[in-house]
């Protein structure tokens, strides 16, 4: 049990914190009259009785100080019990969703994938909807915390290179975690609220505003809508969210530096200016494709290649056109980018642009030892020496990652889809994206005519992709639970 206490401990104040944000929308829904009041006033009600008795439980037996193998059950059964009570809501609501469809809108949602199985979303009750935007900005806050306090201290899939004192989970250390943490929260709801007010500017209204800016900034890409952001015709509400989608996906640790030393050292970070970059030639790219192929106006092909290019690299998962149709380089090209991903440190899903970079550094310093076998060659990113451990981390993140897309692409398949909706359906929910590619679960389909198995192999490879694999995978190693 003295093992599981920092899990209980942890658990128990989450449920508690997940309780209160589910008064919100029962406020709502007691003002608009909905029905589904009885909904999230009982399911606030189970998750803080369940969170005081998780707590009293962590309490009793709590241990001074916490070890590596405990940061792994800490952040596997927040990941894994947090969506089950999100869900409740759902079950509960007038709409009567069946559990496991509740389960995987939960899942998807706290993992800010975005992938979803509810029809009809421009006539589903405004509570319900505010709950969804609000799973994916409680989700995306846990993200950025969980990416730069806990996955550099385990060392996962090179995340090392990205630690810092506040990393240090030891007691000496914990006012200076608290300080993270605050400093985190205040930027994340400062942009939150930037972004509404923005979105309000330009068109609008509070609602839509308030529920879009929640699923922007944690690039989320859950809309109040089944089309998604192509109910909103103004281009410069597409610029916005282009804007704010990209400093979702920006490192959360360069905001911090920024508050703490006063300057603009952002624009000098190797990541970010790769990820920038990256967005910038591939727009350019697919935006000379379209105008030639189609001849319409510039600048709409611009915004709706600039829109769909940053929301799927991201992983925000918004959609602005059916970019299916576009043609064979347009969706092989959407396809790729689904991998890359943002920075770490932030919402965004996927590999990471860090890793792409270090991989490029690897077969950089492979070509010059096959010319000079003998020369002594730096390896150095972003001003940091990058060890051969953190290499053999990335190495390991890259194999369990392809393994992983492999086998769930095969388990899809036996539930009887096609290859497309297997494939694109792994790598949307591995790498947090949320729509695939084809007719099912492309940016104009929907998962809710998947089987029952494939939505909970789905929701295992969410929460797989969001723990960066390796979180998960070394809980069925025999060695972690021994002694």
């Amino acid at each position: 049990m003295k093992i599981l206490s920092p899990s209980l401990l942890v658990l128990g104040a989450i449920l508690n914190i997940a309780a209160l944000f589910q008064l919100i929308p029962g406020v709502l829904s007691l003002v608009l009259n909905t029905g589904d009041q009885r909904a999230f006033f009982l399911s606030a009600a189970i998750s803080s009785v369940s969170g005081l008795v998780c707590y009293s439980i962590g309490h009793l037996y709590r241990t001074p100080n916490m070890i590596p193998r405990q940061m792994f059950l800490i952040t596997a059964i927040a990941w894994v019990a947090l969506p089950i009570f999100g869900s409740l809501p759902f079950v509960f609501s007038s709409q009567a969703i069946p559990f496991t469809d509740a389960v995987f809108e939960a899942v998807s949602g706290m993992t800010t994938t975005g992938s979803t199985v509810l029809v009809n979303l421009d006539k589903m009750p405004k509570d319900l909807l505010l709950w969804r935007s609000l799973l994916q900005w409680i989700g995306g806050l846990g993200i950025i915390g969980m990416a730069i306090a806990v996955l550099p201290f385990l060392s996962v899939g090179g995340m090392k290179l990205f630690r810092t004192e506040s990393s240090d989970w030891s007691d000496k250390s914990l006012p200076r975690t608290q300080e993270l943490i605050k400093q985190m929260m205040f930027i994340y709801v400062g942009l939150t609220v930037v972004c509404i007010v923005l979105y309000v500017m330009f068109g609008m209204d509070l609602f839509n505003a308030i529920n879009h800016a929640f699923t922007t900034i944690a690039t989320g890409g859950y809309s109040t809508s089944d089309s998604s952001f192509a109910q909103f015709s103004s281009p410069m509400l597409h610029w916005i969210a282009i804007v704010f989608m990209i400093l979702g996906s920006a490192p959360f640790y360069l905001y911090i530096r920024i508050i703490r030393h006063r300057n603009l050292k952002m624009f000098r970070d190797t990541q970010f200016n790769g990820m920038l970059l990256i967005m910038l030639l591939l727009t350019a790219v697919l935006t000379l494709v379209l105008y030639l192929r189609l001849g319409e106006g510039f600048w709409r092909i611009v915004t709706l290649t600039a829109f769909n290019l940053v929301s799927v690299m991201t992983t925000t998962g918004y959609a602005s056109d059916d970019y299916s149709l576009w043609g064979g380089f347009a969706v092989a090209l959407f396809f790729f980018v689904t991998f890359i991903g943002g920075c770490s440190g932030s919402t965004s899903g996927g590999v990471k642009v860090f890793r792409v970079q270090l991989c490029f550094t690897i077969i950089r310093e492979q070509i010059a030892r096959a010319i000079h076998p003998r020369a002594t060659l730096p390896r150095i990113y972003n001003g940091v020496r990058v060890s051969d451990e953190i290499l053999t981390s990335l190495v390991a993140f890259l194999f369990v990652m392809i393994i992983s897309l492999a086998v769930l692409t095969l388990l899809l398949a036996l539930t009887g889809l096609d290859l497309v909706t297997s494939l694109t359906s792994s790598a949307t929910a591995l790498m947090n994206v949320g729509p695939g590619l084809g007719s099912v679960v492309g940016p104009a389909g929907n998962f809710s005519s998947l089987p029952d198995m494939a939505k909970w192999l789905l929701c295992l490879g969410m929460i797989m992709g969001r723990l960066e694999f390796l979180t998960i995978i070394v809980l069925f190693s025999p060695a972690f639970w021994r002694n």
